[in-house]
């Protein structure tokens, strides 16, 4: 028998946001619910670093996350904020087997189900459930990428600041001023005086 909360509370929510998307049979759920392994990350710590070779993939059962490079002079680039109810990986550089060019990086402390790759392998051979809940998700990712290609380069960034408020409802309180401004790719005053801007 599994454990009961938190692990037991963040195995439903799993199992619930699959159903949302894909009709999956109990004994499927329960193939996949054996391959999870809860693990608790830190605020700061890495769920993945460039330059590793990613091996696993991971569920955020609580907690938040954020995609980010760093270039040749140490600056950060936030690509993507993944909170609750969201799956981590740098998925391109796992099928393919070669480092990571993300990081992954706790922003709060926070509670994952982890997921080796070659294991939901063998777990997605066994029923096409799991082959329309993948076609679901990367065709959700793509359309995230596209839009957001789009927005930096079409929309000024009061735009920018409106469609993150929209995407991520209530994550001001929970991320910095200065990540939110890298990830919409303006200076940290600017948002400042965006920010001030949408009070009036």
């Amino acid at each position: 028998m599994r454990p009961y909360p938190p692990t037991y509370v963040m195995e439903n929510m799993l199992i619930q946001y699959i159903r949302s998307i894909v009709q999956v049979p109990p004994a499927e759920a329960e193939k996949l619910l054996d391959i999870g392994k809860p693990v608790t990350i830190r605020r700061g710590d890495y769920f993945l670093q460039e330059g590793q070779v990613p091996r696993k993939f991971a569920f955020v059962g609580k907690g938040l996350f954020r995609y980010l490079y760093i270039d040749a002079e140490g600056r950060e680039y936030t690509r993507n904020f993944m909170p609750e109810q969201s799956f981590i990986s740098a998925y391109s550089a796992m099928i393919r087997q070669k480092p990571s060019r993300v990081f992954i990086e706790a922003l709060e402390n926070s509670e994952i189900l982890e997921m080796d790759y070659s294991r939901w392998q063998e777990v997605r051979k066994g029923h096409s459930c799991w082959d329309r809940f993948l076609i679901a998700m990367l065709e959700s990712a793509f359309s995230t990428r596209e839009s957001r290609e789009r927005d930096l380069l079409l929309a000024d960034a009061g735009e920018r600041y409106n469609i993150f408020r929209a995407d991520f409802p209530g994550l001001e309180k929970r991320v910095s001023q200065q990540l939110i401004a890298s990830y919409l790719g303006i200076s940290p005053a600017s948002l400042s005086r965006l920010r001030k801007g949408s009070l009036r």
